[in-house]
């Protein structure tokens, strides 16, 4: 009979996912000589390689390939196995891997993680702050238990809660402070500044201009909004970005907001999880937390941020 482990096949899946030796071993917390000895352990017990090596990384095997289909699937059923475990009918506890979009996790986690805390003291909350495809693939393969994102993501196997709608504002230079609002039509005239491919905030202000190509020099693609912002108030060009954003993101910029007329530009933010999570319950009550931290922070920031923009959403 083979002697295979839970921890085998751990060190295996992260050694597929990074294709380098020296990353997965520092994914899972242990030298790269044991992590070998590890690989080298599980293909001896199996009779057969897994990973084709080379000089800066590895490959799976076509045996590889299919072992690890079904080893993720074995480690999501584990993963589901422990979330079963720390199931509390009557309160929150054990572990949240909480993930969460980078246009959202610098203004409204903060005001989360001090509400869950202070409401459920058991909680160990875990963050993964990184682009919607990424949580996607990551709450699928059972890595994260949730994710807060834009909806809609459309996928059958997720659970999807609106939280909270939230309006796009239009950030310019301080001197066009005063001037008429720019309409699509000129929106697509101006030199409009972005985020960086695979950020889905991106792909909504194009959609709000009407813009489904450009050529590259009118756009200055960045990781960050705050680089944005500190671009347009250099002069470079325009920019939008979310409502929650705009205290944080302003303060230290000589830029002016503009907010559109209707129909305003706006995105709908809420939380997803799988749909056969043995947490369900208690991640739609982490919901609500979510939906009254975004209340909270456009309380706290009045005219400044929020400014009535964060609503139920529908």
């Amino acid at each position: 009979m083979m002697n295979l482990s839970i921890k085998q096949f751990r060190y295996f899946e992260a050694l597929a996912r990074h294709g380098h030796f020296g990353r997965a071993a520092d994914a899972c917390a242990i030298s790269q000589p044991a992590m070998s000895m590890q690989i080298k352990e599980l293909e001896q017990s199996l009779g057969a390689a897994l990973f084709e090596r080379g000089a800066k990384q590895v490959r799976l095997t076509s045996f590889g390939e299919e072992f690890a289909r079904r080893v993720r699937d074995i480690l999501r059923s584990v993963e589901e196995l422990e979330e079963l475990v720390r199931v509390s009918p009557d309160r929150l506890m054990g572990r949240l891997r909480l993930g969460v979009i980078p246009t959202i996790a610098p203004y409204l986690l903060p005001t989360i993680i001090q509400n869950l805390t202070r409401l459920h003291a058991g909680l160990d909350i875990h963050v993964r702050e990184t682009l919607t495809p990424k949580l996607l693939q990551e709450l699928a393969e059972g890595r994260l238990d949730t994710a807060i994102v834009a909806l809609p993501v459309s996928e059958p196997s997720f659970t999807e809660v609106p939280l909270f709608a939230e309006d796009f504002v239009l950030v310019r230079p301080s001197d066009d402070a005063g001037k008429p609002v720019p309409n699509v039509e000129t929106m697509r005239s101006m030199r409009l500044l972005l985020l960086e491919e695979g950020h889905c905030f991106r792909d909504q202000a194009l959609s709000f201009c009407n813009m489904h190509s450009a050529l590259p020099r009118e756009f200055l693609d960045a990781s960050s909004l705050s680089t944005l912002v500190q671009m347009v108030s250099a002069g470079i060009g325009v920019t939008l970005i979310p409502e929650m954003a705009v205290a944080v993101e302003t303060r230290s910029a000589s830029v002016c907001i503009t907010r559109f007329p209707d129909p305003r530009p706006t995105r709908t933010i809420g939380m997803i999880w799988r749909k056969k999570s043995p947490l369900a319950a208690q991640i739609l009550r982490i919901s609500e937390v979510v939906r009254s931290s975004a209340v909270m922070l456009r309380q706290r920031h009045g005219a400044e941020g929020l400014a009535g923009a964060v609503r139920k959403a529908p």
